[in-house]
């Protein structure tokens, strides 16, 4: 299914999946994450929770288009293990997500088209493993208006389908709210002229 322009997959919470090549033991790792930082965090957790591990290889990528990504082999033959990892994200369409595929060697060598193999197909059981949700991209605003045009506002709320994050009614009403991407244009042309309301642009997430 073609993904629209306002639209990303991305694993929704932690996942695991373990399988065996041979004498090696490969457990596989997925985690939505939202910047490189948070990456760096659950690699370096992961390694010392599994500091007896042979290898601990992993690809992530990063972006509503996965304009942001990294493959890393940890050891193994050069592009053995990270990039059939990221290959996996990358044929699911999943992003701002981060895949660890650990490995603890049996003795018996696979070879490069084995260790590609191996870790192309534990990255493919973990995301078979994983919840993995279709999410849109949010426009966020803050929206200031006074109470003679609150109607109009939540008519607009209502109409477009518009997420309340928050809202504080004092003597100027604030709302923080989230519009599909593919809607804001709308959005903006029913407020940014009305009398009494001003729009801030804050963000997409």
């Amino acid at each position: 299914m073609k993904l629209a322009d306002d639209e990303y997959r991305t694993i929704a919470e932690e996942c695991e999946a373990a399988m065996r090549e041979r004498s090696s033991k490969f457990l596989s790792l997925g985690f939505h994450v939202e910047s490189e930082q948070e990456i760096s965090e659950i690699v370096d957790k992961i390694k010392k929770k599994y500091y007896d591990a042979t290898h601990h290889c992993y690809a992530w990528r990063l972006g509503f288009k996965g304009e942001r990504w990294r493959a890393n082999d940890d050891g193994e033959p050069s592009s053995s293990a990270g990039k059939p990892i990221l290959g996996q994200l990358l044929s699911e369409e999943i992003t701002n997500s981060l895949i660890v595929v650990i490995r603890w060697f049996g003795g018996t060598k696979l070879g490069i088209p084995g260790l590609i193999a191996a870790y192309r197909e534990s990255a493919a059981e973990v995301i078979a493993a994983a919840k993995v949700e279709l999410r849109t991209i949010d426009a966020v605003y803050e929206v200031m208006f006074g109470f003679e045009v609150m109607n109009e506002v939540m008519k607009t709320v209502k109409d477009l389908e518009v997420k309340i994050l928050s809202q504080n009614f004092d003597n100027l009403c604030t709302m923080t709210v989230a519009i599909r991407q593919a809607k804001q244009p709308m959005f903006e042309k029913r407020l940014e002229n009305a009398e009494n309301i001003k729009l801030n642009f804050l963000e997409y997430r």
